[in-house]
């Protein structure tokens, strides 16, 4: 699903203008993006939590060669899906797996 995608469905369920829509969208995008930076976590109730996280900079290896360098350290955005979310994802792949835990192609 894209944001293009996202604006349609604001689009089609709540009767705004394809604009309005976009710049709701646009808007809730905004302030997510804003709280991230600010380092506050975002809860989202349902559907689950972003967090940014520091990593601290550390020893890595380059596969190929072997050599040691160093990996920066780094923001990085995490996200953990509500409990809501898991079981209602984990019901529906239930019902589309058959028994052996196999899909049929």
């Amino acid at each position: 699903m894209t944001k293009a995608d996202i604006i349609e469905s604001v689009y089609e369920r709540v009767g705004f203008s394809k604009k309005e829509s976009a710049e709701i969208v646009e808007y809730v995008f905004d302030l997510l993006k804003d709280a991230l930076e600010r380092g506050e976590k975002v809860k989202i109730s349902g559907f689950g939590n972003f967090q940014v996280r520091y990593k601290k900079s550390r020893i890595g290896r380059n596969p190929q060669t072997g050599d040691a360098l160093e990996i920066a350290s780094r923001h990085r955005l995490t996200f953990r899906l509500s409990q809501v979310l898991k079981a209602e994802l984990n019901a529906k792949s239930a019902a589309e797996v058959p028994a052996g835990g196999a899909f049929l192609a």
